[in-house]
C-alpha cells in the first residue's frame, strides 16, 4: 500500500494506514471494477464503513477473477488507522460492515 499510497489518496479522498484488515463475509462479494486511462486499474476500491469509520473495500484483481490468493468471500478494508489497534479486534473477531446500496 506504501507504494500506491498517492494513488490511493487521491481515487479514496484519504490518506490510508498502510495496511488491511481482511475480512471474511458469509457470501461471496463483487466489486465494481473502474476503467482509467483505457486500462484495469490493478486493485478496485468500494467505499464502506466498519464499526462507524470510514474507509474503502479493497480487492486486487486475481482475486476479483479467481486466482488470486483469497476468494471473493474475503474483503481487505483499509481506513486512516490501523483497523485493528482502532476496532481492539484480533482474528476471528466478529465486525459489522456497512457497503453503500
Amino acid at each position: 500500500m506504501v507504494k500506491l499510497q498517492t494513488l490511493y489518496t487521491a481515487e479514496t479522498g484519504v490518506a490510508l494506514y498502510p495496511g488491511s484488515l481482511g475480512i471474511e463475509l458469509a457470501v461471496s462479494c463483487d466489486l465494481p471494477t473502474k476503467e482509467e486511462y483505457g486500462r484495469r486499474v490493478s486493485v478496485s476500491l468500494l467505499p464502506c464503513s466498519v464499526s462507524g469509520i470510514q474507509g474503502c473495500i479493497m480487492r486486487i484483481d486475481p482475486n476479483a477473477d479467481g486466482t488470486g490468493d483469497h476468494p471473493k468471500t474475503i474483503i481487505e478494508v483499509a481506513v486512516q488507522a490501523r483497523l485493528g489497534d482502532a476496532l481492539n479486534v484480533s482474528d476471528g473477531d466478529i465486525v459489522t460492515n456497512k457497503v453503500p446500496d
